[in-house]
């Protein structure tokens, strides 16, 4: 298709997907990939993971073919819209992209736009490895126990957006309803009132924890967690609890293996190969991560449990500076950082790339690219632990090089360049 006011690169190719399937994409030497660098900071991390993932690349003999577009600020200014079908349809019709970080304000304002992207794409699986880097300071004993990747749904729990403003014709139906037609008459305190619904279906949970057991049987994760509040909130968390299990018992035969399961009828050993499932109250699982931290492997929970989880997980390992994400759905992902814009420092070629070069490594490995991807961790790794870093991170080294956010971007190339 035509792009109004973007420019597909003349030398790339498409990324499609494998015939008669919906997740297996064909990836030729040389794809585009769409890139939004973001807001604030992210004109300063775009480029410089840009670069890293090129090197990588052309390292372990591809190349990329990258393709700018816009959202946020930079589409304002371009198309005065903050997402413009521009965008969304590159992103669709590429497959595979990365963004930098999007500013939401608070309160009033359209919606946040990183929600709309997922929605509009149906990337129904936010993925966050979390893992330590040597030389990565760390406000924990033993960092390097923190191994886990958080599978978080996307699409649904409050996330989903569908809420009332106190004070509006459209709160005061929900408010009689509820109280009404329900029998909730005694729940809701007078005065003004927000109220918001939290959908927890069983084809959101279902395929969320499918996405969630395949990753954890092909990368030889040992366990697969489902984390919930389904004590308090029955009909949603535990129903996303109960339909996790179904999952893991009904598809998978003697690959999985539920926890209750293994010591009934097993005495706690499992089959060889086979992954556990089982699942922690949210609250807990917040203070077993801490306390015990390599117990736990992949996690897969709703929305807002795997906002709070995934950054209470990024802090043990330095920050969300420091941590991935990505996005997937059948046929389609978008790595992002967790990290927000922090327009404050926009242009000053200071903050620390590192959340967005690791997101691209991700990007790397759902190509299929798994040398060029373990190439980018090792040079992040070892620029890092040579005291190379950015600001944020020499001020808590003793003896470290402050470098600047392209000055970093070099030093991780020239290390790829010497590990290849």
């Amino acid at each position: 298709m035509s792009y109004e006011k973007v420019e597909v690169p003349e030398e790339g190719e498409k990324i499609t997907l494998e015939e008669g399937t919906e997740d297996e994409l064909v990836v030729p030497d040389e794809p585009t990939i769409p890139i939004i660098h973001g807001d604030g900071i992210g004109q300063d991390v775009g480029p410089a993971a840009q670069k890293v993932l090129e090197t990588a690349a052309q390292a372990t003999g591809h190349d990329i073919h990258w393709m700018r577009v816009y959202a946020g600020e930079s589409a304002r200014e371009r198309y005065d819209e903050n997402l413009p079908d521009d965008t969304v349809e590159a992103l669709k019709e590429f497959r595979v992209s990365i963004k930098g970080p999007l500013t939401t304000p608070v309160g009033a304002g359209f919606r946040s736009l990183n929600v709309a992207l997922r929605k509009r794409l149906d990337l129904y699986a936010n993925v966050r490895p979390t893992y330590h880097l040597d030389g990565v300071p760390s406000p924990v004993k033993d960092p390097g126990q923190m191994d886990m990747v958080t599978f978080r749904e996307n699409t649904e729990d409050v996330y989903a957006g569908i809420e009332w403003e106190a004070g509006t014709d459209e709160v005061q139906k929900a408010k009689e309803f509820v109280e009404n037609e329900m029998g909730e008459d005694d729940t809701i305190h007078d005065g003004p009132v927000g109220i918001g619904v939290k959908p927890i279906t069983e084809f959101g949970t279902k395929r969320l924890v499918r996405k969630a057991i395949d990753y954890a049987l092909e990368h030889d994760r040992d366990s697969v967690t489902l984390v919930h509040k389904g004590n308090i909130m029955k009909y949603t968390e535990g129903a996303f609890r109960d339909w996790g299990y179904e999952v893991a018992e009904e598809e998978y035969g003697d690959e999985v293996i539920s926890e209750d399961t293994l010591w009934e009828e097993r005495d706690g050993e499992a089959p060889e190969d086979a992954v556990v499932v089982n699942d922690r109250i949210a609250d807990n699982m917040l203070q077993q991560v801490l306390t015990r931290t390599d117990e736990y492997d992949v996690i897969a929970t709703m929305n807002l449990n795997g906002d709070y989880l995934s950054d209470a997980c990024g802090a043990q390992i330095g920050g969300l500076g420091i941590a991935p994400g990505s996005n997937f759905g059948d046929g389609r992902f978008l790595a992002e950082p967790v990290h927000g814009s922090a327009p404050k420092y926009a242009g000053q070629d200071k903050v620390n790339p590192t959340a967005m070069i690791l997101s691209g490594r991700i990007m790397l490995e759902r190509l299929g690219w798994t040398e060029a991807a373990d190439l980018v961790r090792d040079a992040v790794e070892e620029t890092i632990d040579s005291g190379k870093v950015t600001y944020d991170l020499e001020r808590q080294i003793e003896g470290g090089e402050k470098l600047a956010t392209s000055e970093f971007a070099d030093a991780v190339c020239e290390n790829i360049e010497s590990m290849s």
